[in-house]
């Protein structure tokens, strides 16, 4: 009786979790579809802006770490110099950087530079709301010098997330610790309330500036 019990708790477990994600991706589509049709001519325009401004693509394609440490392809506007890194090593952005050129400036600060990563989320690597995903150099960092960080890529990484919306944007070993506690939380608690409270924050940082680099 017992182990009857205890077999339908784990399947009732099992099918709330499945519930959940199933919901989760809906407001995903719906959300990034109504943002992409609502926001097309402005990034059609910001594209435009960028080609002009300085030599280069305006999309950035970079290699990010996702849910289950699945690697995929994160798209962005491009902000900085075409030959940010020419060494090819990775290296941390910081306020006041050098790499990033005007029109670099105003779409980060105002987080259109994000935009792209919609698609991300329409072919189903990123979420709306998550930890957010980090290249892979500097996940192998932070997985041997901070315990637990691998926890956070137990759920698909987001545009947005507790973090993000939290904590002031930093770019060192020991941000990384601090933002892991907002992850974790996240992660611990995730369900549709607390999405669409950080997707609701998120409005206001965006409006405010917060945490702009």
């Amino acid at each position: 009786m017992w182990s009857n019990e205890r077999i339908n708790g784990a399947d009732f477990s099992r099918i709330v979790r499945k519930s959940r994600n199933a919901l989760k991706r809906i407001l995903d589509l719906l959300i990034s579809v109504c943002l992409l049709v609502f926001t097309a001519p402005l990034m059609l325009l910001v594209a435009v802006v960028i080609t002009c401004e300085s030599n280069g693509p305006a999309l950035y394609r970079q290699e990010r770490v996702g849910s289950k440490g699945s690697r995929f392809t994160l798209l962005k506007f491009r902000s900085m110099n075409q030959d940010a890194e020419p060494e090819g090593k990775p290296v941390w952005a910081s306020p006041g950087d050098a790499r990033v050129t005007r029109v670099g400036r105003l779409i980060r600060y105002t987080r259109i530079d994000e935009l792209p990563q919609l698609f991300n989320v329409l072919r189903g690597e990123m979420s709306m709301v998550g930890p957010r995903p980090e290249r892979p150099y500097f996940v192998d960092q932070l997985t041997e010098v901070v315990p637990s960080y691998a926890e956070r890529h137990n759920v698909k990484p987001g545009i947005t997330g507790w973090a993000q919306v939290n904590y002031p944007y930093g770019a060192s070993i020991e941000d990384a610790r601090r933002k892991l506690e907002y992850d974790l939380h996240y992660v611990n608690h995730i369900n549709t309330r607390l999405d669409l409270r950080i997707l609701c924050a998120t409005v206001g940082v965006v409006i405010l500036g917060k945490g702009a680099r």
